[in-house]
């Protein structure tokens, strides 16, 4: 990936794991083809490679701030650290839940934190891929601010992750 971040930059990212979110990838090229913003794309397992965004694959964790920090929004999938580190830094979230049904995920999704997030004005969530050019024009109108540290509350949050995320690979492994 090369070029320089510019102050209307949009951040894609579908997390850490292995597995790809074409659907989501393919739509936000194609709004990248519309759009005079610059986006940039972490496409982690993704097969589909777009054409009108820059992309990368995985980076370090610094590297991967520099992007949340850079970018006017953030638009991704349902993950909770991604969440998390996209509300301590008060930007506006589009979420794009992964569905079992698109192979996506290994799990029956909940969407608990997407919902969460959406009913508290804190995010948009989209589940029809086709709304989600809307929901980017719109999402700049949730008022947002930055979220306190709170080490007990991150604490928490992590020890949680952590057993949501064994038992989702455990789940995974008797498939």
């Amino acid at each position: 990936m090369r070029g320089v971040l510019h102050k209307d930059m949009k951040f894609v990212t579908v997390g850490t794991s292995n597995v790809g979110f074409d659907r989501l990838i393919k739509k936000m090229d194609e709004i990248a083809g519309k759009s005079d913003e610059e986006i940039i794309m972490q496409i982690g397992g993704t097969k589909y490679k777009p054409i009108n965004a820059q992309w990368f694959t995985f980076l370090d964790d610094e590297k991967m701030s520099d992007f949340y920090s850079k970018a006017n929004m953030i638009i991704t999938h349902d993950g909770a650290g991604t969440l998390l580190i996209a509300l301590s830094l008060g930007k506006p979230i589009v979420v794009v839940p992964r569905l079992k049904k698109y192979n996506e995920c290994s799990y029956a999704n909940k969407f608990d934190l997407a919902e969460v997030l959406r009913k508290n004005n804190r995010a948009i969530v989209v589940y029809d891929i086709e709304q989600l050019e809307e929901a980017i024009q719109k999402v700049t109108s949730l008022q947002y601010r930055t979220i306190e540290r709170n080490t007990r509350l991150i604490s928490f949050l992590r020890e949680y992750i952590t057993t949501l995320d064994g038992g989702i690979k455990n789940d995974y492994k008797r498939h």
